[in-house]
């Protein structure tokens, strides 16, 4: 491969990157389940918002579904981490290219992951508590 400097040549040097990206956003979108299922339902009827919870459950009647399989939710949140963790990993002394330019998009888009990926795994923990220790403690 010619490296001469052209748009698609760059999008090849950050590969890595953004295959990380994506696997952060990916991790991101199960984990957000995990809160949409067992969180959110748990908030709600604290703050005193369970007929607002009822309204939401009659509106969207998927979440009952996410509540009555959560386990098949976290796991799939879990594989999501995993695939993202293995990817942000590989990617982690990944080359950047030699223009400033590129090379400084190329550590924002890295620093982005991460943290899309570390948020992701405190939304996995958070709903993991609401679903399974919590309930345990009653």
């Amino acid at each position: 491969m010619a490296t001469d400097g052209s748009p698609a040549d760059h999008g090849a040097l950050l590969g890595p990157g953004r295959q990380s990206l994506g696997g952060a956003f990916a991790a991101l979108l199960a984990s957000t389940g995990t809160l949409v299922c067992c969180v959110l339902p748990a908030v709600m009827v604290s703050l005193g918002a369970g007929a607002t919870l009822a309204g939401l459950v009659t509106a969207v009647p998927q979440l009952i579904w996410l509540s009555e399989r959560k386990g098949l939710v976290f796991g799939v949140a879990a594989l999501a981490l995993v695939v993202a963790g293995a990817l942000l990993w590989r990617a982690r002394h990944a080359p950047c290219p030699a223009d400033p330019a590129l090379a400084k998009a190329c550590m924002r888009l890295r620093r982005w992951s991460n943290g899309l990926f570390a948020f992701s795994v405190i939304a996995t923990v958070t709903g993991a508590v609401f679903a399974f220790l919590l309930p345990a403690l009653s």
